[in-house]
Parts: C-alpha cells; structure tokens; sequence
C-alpha cells in the first residue's frame, strides 16, 4: 500500500483511497461496482471502510441487483424490519423515497433517519453495515451527515469513559416510532411485538478494531438502563449531541449514482431536510451484524 496522510493506494487490488475529513469519511476510486468485484477489491474496500468509519464511491451505475451482490461481499443482508419498504423483487433493498405511486402511496421510507442514530440498533444483532444509493435527489438538503463515535470516545475525559463503561442504553423502535414518525402508518401490534426494547453497552468495542466508540444516539436510544427515565433520557441526548459536534463530523452532500457504505459499529448518521416539492429516490442495503459488546482496553 502506497500512501500519504491524505491520500493512499492498494497495490493488490489498484483503488485509491483519499480522505474526506479529519475522523470519518473517504472516498473510494478505481472500481465499477455495477461488475462483480474480486475478493482482493472487496478486502481493501473493507479494510478502508473499518479504517475510515464510511467510504464513498461516485458515479456508480448500480442495478439493485449489483447494489445486493457487492453488499454481500461484507455479511448476510437483511431487509427493512418493516417488509412493505423492501423491493418486492430484490428484497434485500430497501426503499427510501418521498416518492408516490398511481395511489398516491409513498414506494419507501419518507423522512427515514433524521435524527441521530446508528441502524437497527433496536434489534439484538444490529446492522453491522449501511449500503445507500441515490438513484434521484434534491438539489438542495437532504444530505446525509455521519459522526466518528470512536472520535468522540476519544475526546472524552477518562473518568467519563470510565463511567460510562458499566452503563447500557435502552433501543426502541416503537418508541421512537410514536415520537418520531407520527407522518406514516403506525406499528402493528405483530411488528411491535417484533421489536421489544433492548439494551447494548454505552462504549462499545469494535470487533474488527478493537477501538471503543460510544453507543447512543437521540433517534433509537431512548434512555439508560437502571437510570430515573427522564434522567437517563437527559443522559442520552447530552451524549448524542456531544459525540455530533461539528468536528466529528462529514456531511455527504448527494449525487446521483453515490453509493456510501458506513460502519454502524462505529459512527451514528442522520438525513438533513429538504423540499419535498423535490423527488428523493434512494436504495438501501443492510448487512447483519454481531451482539455489541464491551472489552477493556
């Protein structure tokens, strides 16, 4: 591997990688993902991807099917926990769109993400990794930040990462689905039952790293376990704000034929706004993941 600070190159496979920000963030060239990738592209690809937290790879033409293919490289796929945003023809992609059909129906998720979180951290095995693809975007808004959650472990003081390592947040869907997503359908009472609360450590480590991140975002952390509610609640948001500052931060603005693949074990993202006069047509892969966990340095 050649490299410079900002800059490096895979011999093995030809990609270049260069840095987007300080934390998190890079860019990905010399591959074509609409063709199948060899296992020495797909091994540096994830060798960049758990050193930078999210790659990006431009001008991509990618067919759902190509977009499932080069996602199982990386892990098993699993859907939308909500079947009706999976593609009924390639049900390991998931549709995130404002727009709607001949019946006036929404095709995917609308306003999907907008708070801090890090996905599916709601169920047992959370999302070890998010693949999304624009197909159609606004000119304006509806970029999609992510945030260093090993930078922000880091910039704490050793006596709050200390403490904070024996706690663990409570994740739940149905929650923040009546908080948060009041503009669409409700949960069943059968897709609550599916995803009951669950807790997972406040610092977790990275299992391919070792490097301890923190674990809580506004979205899907509702409060810490064996905390007063409110206060735990409290607890949540000063982190999820602390770990999102500006400097911890890249902020992805889109173009068609984007594809970012990020590493949910270690960053939390969000959507930003947008008009919705204009068209968002998005494509999403999401790969299982492994039960959090803490380890002492």
């Amino acid at each position: 591997m050649v490299s410079n600070e900002d800059v490096y190159r895979y011999e093995a496979s030809g990609i270049t990688v260069k840095k987007l920000a300080d934390h998190v963030g890079a860019e990905v060239d010399g591959v074509d993902l609409s063709i199948p990738v060899s296992a020495e592209v797909a091994r540096d690809i994830k060798d960049a991807w758990e050193r930078h937290g999210v790659v990006v790879f431009r001008n991509q033409d990618l067919p759902p099917t190509a977009h499932r293919d080069f996602s199982a490289h990386f892990g098993p796929l699993v859907g939308h926990v909500l079947s009706r945003f999976n593609m009924a023809d390639c049900p390991e992609v998931t549709i995130i769109s404002n727009v709607v059909d001949e019946k006036g129906e929404k095709i995917g998720a609308d306003r999907a993400g907008m708070l801090w979180h890090s996905d599916m951290s709601f169920v047992k095995r959370p999302s070890m990794g998010s693949l999304l693809y624009c197909v159609e975007c606004p000119p304006v808004g509806a970029d999609t930040q992510f945030a260093s959650m090993h930078a922000a472990y880091d910039a704490l003081p050793p006596e709050e990462q200390q403490r904070l390592a024996t706690r663990q947040g409570v994740h739940d869907y149905a929650w923040h689905y009546r908080t948060y997503l009041a503009h669409r359908a409700q949960l069943t009472a059968e897709e609550e039952a599916r995803t009951p609360p669950v807790t997972h450590p406040v610092i977790r480590t990275h299992p391919g790293t070792g490097r301890q991140a923190l674990y809580v975002g506004e979205g899907l952390t509702r409060t810490i376990a064996g905390m007063d509610e409110d206060a735990g609640r409290k607890l949540v948001v000063e982190l999820s704000d602390f770990a999102t500052q500006p400097q911890f931060v890249y902020s992805h603005k889109w173009r068609p034929g984007d594809l970012v693949f990020w590493d949910n074990r270690s960053t939390m993202h969000r959507a930003t706004e947008f008009d919705d006069r204009y068209r968002r047509l998005m494509r999403r892969t999401t790969i299982l993941g492994d039960e959090p966990f803490y380890r002492a340095a």
